[in-house]
């Protein structure tokens, strides 16, 4: 038998492929710990034997995206975690097969009791189709949902012609042309 008893918790210890495989039940039961090792072995056997693919989970797919995410700015990766976190009671222990567009309507309509923004919602639903094509782009998944972003408000909003002349008039002199200068080239006003 491939059960061993670590603190109260039975685990499953099997070599397959010349590969050991040791992972947690996650029970304190032997006979559904027993059983969960007889789901693994025979998961393993049709993946070798018949060639089926294995099952992943969200959470599989998750760890998968942000190691190749690691490349990105420390602000990136803080609001993606805040994302996946809130996500995370909806798809934690699901499939990746599981995952639909009728789950996502669910997240959606969740996250939205909480009077969140048309850009708050669009951030989340990026993290979340970013770890479906990532998962993909693997081989993991033959299909993903789709997910449509909704519209968000234009932020940008540039001066008129009579508004910028308006503006170099209104100004003391030291200041006009620096102000010019701005609006003909775009300067951010971080950069003023």
């Amino acid at each position: 038998m491939a059960l061993c008893k670590r603190n109260n918790i039975w685990w499953i210890r099997i070599s397959h492929n010349g590969k050991r495989i040791q992972r947690s039940t996650g029970t304190i039961n032997k006979i559904t710990a027993q059983e969960l090792h007889d789901q693994l072995k025979a998961d393993l056997w049709r993946q070798s034997k018949l060639g089926e693919k294995p099952e992943h989970t969200w959470q599989e797919a998750v760890v998968k995206w942000l190691r190749i995410c690691k490349r990105k700015s420390m602000r990136s990766l803080k609001e993606a975690g805040f994302q996946l976190m809130w996500v995370d009671p909806y798809l934690k222990n699901k499939k990746l097969s599981e995952i639909n567009t009728d789950l996502i309507d669910k997240i959606i309509d969740a996250r939205r009791k909480g009077n969140v923004s048309n850009a708050t919602m669009n951030r989340l639903l990026e993290v979340i189709r970013a770890v479906l094509n990532n998962a993909f782009k693997k081989g993991w998944v033959t299909k993903t949902p789709f997910i449509t972003l909704f519209d968000e408000i234009e932020r940008d909003r540039w001066l008129t012609k009579n508004e910028a002349e308006r503006l170099l008039k209104e100004l003391p002199s030291h200041l006009s042309d620096m102000a010019a200068f701005t609006l003909l080239t775009g300067l951010r006003k971080s950069n003023v």
